[in-house]
């Protein structure tokens, strides 16, 4: 079953949600305030997407960070610690499925094509 890993008041994890219960797609969702994220799980992400991908520089959290810890983020364990410690500032909603390929981000075009690839 795939799951879905974000924050449940993101409006883009809002829309992915609503997105997949529309096509009556069966899915779980992981939110990492609620049910946590741990190291482990967090270095998947990053050996798939690679913490650039994963470190969302354009959202609040980002931007609310003096600009000294910001500057210190320079490699994937200062990222991943960052993440485990805030992890809203990890991009979403991240899309996992069985046998598939990690999706970072939403839209209705990218979720129709990992659903109907063969």
């Amino acid at each position: 079953m795939p799951v879905l890993y974000g924050i449940k008041n993101c409006d883009t994890v809002k829309k992915a949600r609503r997105w997949l219960d529309e096509q009556q797609i069966a899915y779980r969702f992981h939110d990492y305030r609620a049910d946590g994220l741990d190291a482990d799980m967090l270095q998947r992400f990053i050996a798939e997407l690679g913490w650039e991908a994963l470190l969302n520089t354009r959202g609040t959290t980002w931007r609310k960070l003096d600009e000294t810890r910001r500057e210190s983020i320079q490699n994937a364990a200062s990222a991943a610690a960052l993440m485990l410690e805030m992890p809203a500032i990890i991009k979403r909603p991240l899309l996992c499925a069985p046998g598939k390929p990690m999706l970072l981000g939403f839209t209705g075009s990218s979720y129709e094509h990992y659903f109907n690839e063969v």
